[in-house]
């Protein structure tokens, strides 16, 4: 099923939550000014209802809306024609439409809409996932069986009914990979075999684990049915990509310089070239690296960089209590906010944390898993951990916890919750805008979350961490620097890699000399990169985040306030940083 970059924003990207403490200012809501404004709003439900949802039925059960939860996308040839079909249609159809005769947040929204268009075209006949990727069938249909499991929408026999419905449909969805997929690139067949034994493990013990209160026996035997033979069409997918792809798998990744641009345009509104870019966040990335060194150095003189990162990774709790030390770290984040009067938090309820179910600990080590913007039933958010295993020996698990150092704990924090990914998705409840909840950029949640991440010790709330220990202050900041050289990193590489101006293995190299990050790790993020081209939106937003705040501080004086600037910046929903800039700064130009 297509991963489409800007169109309906993902579980992990909405929240609507029922009970609220205190309300901030409500968030604009669209108030059609004019009929033309009217008759825009209504062409965009059609599009949701007449369209997309029923196309992508797998985001349909993500946004909360169940109507297509026992269908499943048609991944066929001519399913996918017909889809471009109707997307070139309604291109047409909101690029007639004249932006001066509306207002100019539905002018936004249209902008929104037409380029999430674009976005999904490009995807579907020039990126071509469909045609070059195999893991875009297998993980797909996990990911499709995953969104009824995660969430208690409705009981465990209709969700169940559902599931059976649309495993049914995954048998003609791995028989359409066989027709289509076409010379992939040697990396996305691996990748794809990587993934297929703990897809398989997914289906044959987590999926019927979540289902055990089914007491229908009828209901079971059909599940039992439907479950086994998708785990026999993987295992066949995955024998078959072995002995017949992999082989003939000589394919490129790299989707090119041009489409780069129009990806990073359609998706994020940003039209910088991409040399500008480059050089945009070198700077960016040596100005990390001199505060790292220096911050390394005022720790132990006598150590590289390299060997206090060690020592920061050596500073951890014990795995039992991860959790506790995480939900312990909410109270100094929300008393830090509310002294500093960072931003507004539009509740007081807390996100639920809790150890990351089995099938996802292979892939995430903490995440937030929250609720689509139209989800009645199910309106819990979970901030998902990743917990060492009770069997593991102790090297293993010290390993492990390396990655959660009580200064990185911090930082996962806030970019996570508190005021990261949380705090938006609460202020999400209070956007009275269908576009503005279902569609947005990369650039604005992930880039706000690591903003956030820098944002929050420049406000000095390493001093209120630690108000008498300079140096935990001090690793703080250097936990923050390395997750941000890895952002760095992620930016050029997507750029270069996927214009051909640096290779697989050179990418690799470049995360663990210039990111500081280890040769593992560098490899699991070059091949994140062969797929997800443009990865930059992490620093990519943030950087715009920044310049949009100084510009506004320039225009306002002595009257900025980073309080209401951020609650302002909230109001807009997910939008791309150049929408937001001519709400806020009623400005027109260049992000960056």
């Amino acid at each position: 099923m297509p991963k489409l970059s800007r169109t309906l924003l993902s579980a992990a990207l909405v929240l609507a939550l029922p009970t609220f403490a205190h309300a901030a200012e409500p968030a604009q809501a669209v108030q059609p000014a004019s009929q033309s404004d009217k008759t825009f709003m209504a062409l965009a439900d059609a599009y949701f209802d007449g369209f997309y949802f029923p196309n992508n039925p797998t985001a349909a059960t993500t946004a909360g809306i169940h109507r297509y939860d026992g269908q499943l996308e048609n991944a066929s040839k001519a399913g996918i024609d017909a889809q471009v079909k109707a997307l070139r249609d309604w291109e047409s159809r909101f690029a007639a439409v004249a932006p001066k005769t509306l207002g100019e947040q539905v002018a936004g929204d249209r902008e929104l809409l037409l380029n999430s268009v674009r976005g999904q075209l490009l995807t579907l006949t020039v990126i071509k996932p469909w045609e070059k990727n195999p893991d875009f069938y297998s993980s797909g249909i996990a990911s499709s069986a995953f969104t009824l499991m995660a969430r208690k929408f409705a009981s465990a026999d209709d969700r169940m009914r559902s599931l059976v419905s649309r495993e049914k449909h995954m048998l003609d969805t791995l028989a359409a990979a066989r027709t289509n997929l076409v010379n992939p690139p040697k990396i996305y067949t691996e990748i794809a075999l990587e993934q297929l034994p703990g897809l398989l493990t997914f289906f044959q013990n987590d999926v019927p684990a979540a289902f055990v209160d089914v007491k229908d026996a009828a209901l079971r035997k059909e599940f039992d049915a439907s479950n086994g033979a998708v785990i026999k069409a993987l295992d066949d997918y995955q024998t078959w990509l072995k002995s017949d792809v992999l082989p003939r798998s000589k394919g490129d990744f790299r989707i090119g310089a041009d489409t780069y641009r129009k990806k990073l345009a359609y998706d994020e509104m940003v039209d910088t070239p991409l040399d500008k870019l480059v050089a945009i966040d070198m700077e960016n990335m040596r100005a990390n690296q001199r505060e790292f060194a220096r911050v390394a150095k005022e720790l132990d003189p006598t150590k590289t960089p390299a060997q206090v990162l060690a020592d920061l990774a050596a500073d951890h709790p014990p795995g039992d209590k991860l959790l506790d030390t995480f939900r312990a770290s909410f109270d100094k984040l929300i008393g830090f906010i509310e002294d500093k009067g960072i931003i507004t938090i539009p509740s007081k309820v807390r996100p639920i944390l809790e150890e990351t179910p089995p099938f996802m600990r292979a892939t995430t080590f903490a995440s937030m898993d929250t609720p689509g913007p139209y989800e009645t039933v199910a309106k819990e958010a979970y901030f998902n951990v990743t917990l060492p295993e009770a069997g593991w020996d102790k090297q293993r698990t010290d390993d492990f916890m390396a990655q959660f150092s009580y200064p990185v704990i911090s930082s996962v924090a806030v970019h996570e919750a508190y005021p990261g990914h949380y705090i938006q998705f609460l202020w999400m409840h209070q956007v009275d805008d269908r576009v503005r909840k279902l569609v947005g950029a990369n650039s604005n949640a992930e880039g706000w979350a690591h903003y956030c991440e820098q944002m929050m010790l420049d406000e000095g709330f390493a001093q209120a961490l630690y108000p008498n220990d300079p140096r935990q202050q001090k690793l703080l900041k250097l936990g923050q620097l390395q997750d941000a050289l890895l952002r760095n990193a992620r930016f050029i590489v997507g750029i270069k890699m996927h214009s051909g101006q640096m290779t697989f293995d050179q990418a690799v190299d470049f995360f663990v000399k210039e990111g500081y990050q280890s040769r593992g790790v560098g490899l699991i993020e070059t091949k994140r990169g062969t797929s997800d081209p443009t990865y930059l939106y992490y620093t990519l937003g943030k950087l715009e985040i920044l310049k949009l705040r100084a510009d506004l501080q320039a225009k306002q004086g002595a009257k900025f306030d980073v309080h209401r600037f951020h609650d302002d910046f909230m109001r807009q929903g997910f939008a791309p940083i150049k929408i937001v800039r001519r709400a806020m700064l009623h400005d027109d130009s260049a992000p960056l």
